[in-house]
């Protein structure tokens, strides 16, 4: 299948304990495919699994992948790390129920651009299902150019991009202009996704919309219909919308945002991240259900 349409990087959600609330997760899951979404990403920067034990990964992964099964959705799971074994073995123990393995670019230890090709060219030979690209050089410390980005498009086994380049770039134009037949591209910066949709993306895989998936997805619908007035309206909106989510680090407001509509019992988030501010968390609530009345 070619990658397209909306998924989100679902959080994990704590109880009052401090373990994975499971049960919170799985209605979250249900709730965010009922809304519209494509599909679920597993252990996505979203979802906090650095703080997660082996244990609390792998249950995370199996209640996703058993939502997207029962509703027959697509399944991507976020994997990994600066070392490329470390990938490869990460990929060959993936679930297999997933349809997609989302790899982020190696972060920290900045590998050249050739590096960068060669990991993937690696972990794509060793993944039992089609790759990502997760190009995030605001976290990664690696910025790829528009040539090494159609190099990994060119690679047998990688589907498609995850593009979040901080903006709607130069390179963003070239690569979606440039881009191969059944390799997508897709939104990764939540303030552009309409942008990006409008430039030809392929989907979004959206933070923002654990609290407003029917929205995102009401977004991509628009632009893939034509429906172009609507569609710059509610992009705009939800751009307004990330800016206020994205206010303190991810994914503190958006967990608070969930926590006070009731949906998952508790903000909590692991160090070393600390819980959103009241009124970080008030003022993009009220967003929310504003844009859900638009």
């Amino acid at each position: 299948m070619q990658l397209s349409g909306l998924h989100v990087p679902l959080v994990t959600p704590f109880a009052v304990d401090g373990t994975v609330d499971l049960a919170s997760l799985e209605r979250l899951a249900h709730d965010t495919l009922s809304d519209g979404a494509d599909g679920l990403i597993a252990l996505g920067t979203t979802g906090e699994p650095a703080t997660l034990t082996p244990g609390e990964r792998a249950m995370v992964v199996d209640l996703i992948g058993g939502v997207c099964a029962e509703h027959r959705a697509v399944f991507t799971v976020g994997t990994g790390s600066n070392a490329t074994d470390g990938t490869v073995g990460a990929l060959e123990a993936t679930d297999p129920r997933a349809h997609f393995a989302l790899v982020v670019v190696p972060y920290y230890t900045r590998p050249s651009e050739a590096g960068v090709i060669e990991h993937y060219r690696r972990a794509a030979a060793a993944s039992p299902v089609p790759v990502i690209v997760y190009d995030v050089p605001q976290r990664t410390g690696r910025t790829l150019s528009v040539d090494t980005l159609l190099a990994l498009a060119a690679l047998d086994g990688v589907a498609g991009f995850k593009h979040a380049a901080g903006g709607v770039t130069e390179t963003t134009v070239r690569l979606l202009a440039q881009v191969p037949d059944g390799v997508s591209v897709l939104a990764g910066d939540d303030p552009f996704v309409g942008a990006m949709l409008a430039l030809g993306g392929h989907g979004a895989i959206s933070a923002c919309a654990n609290v407003a998936a029917g929205e995102f997805a009401a977004l991509v619908a628009a632009w893939r219909e034509g429906r172009i007035a609507e569609a710059r309206v509610i992009g705009g909106a939800l751009a307004e919308l990330a800016a206020a989510l994205f206010a303190e680090p991810n994914p503190t407001v958006i967990k608070g945002v969930l926590a006070a509509q009731g949906r998952i019992a508790t903000p909590a988030v692991r160090l070393p991240l600390l819980p959103a501010s009241d009124g970080t968390v008030a003022a993009a609530s009220t967003l929310v259900r504003s844009i859900v009345a638009l």
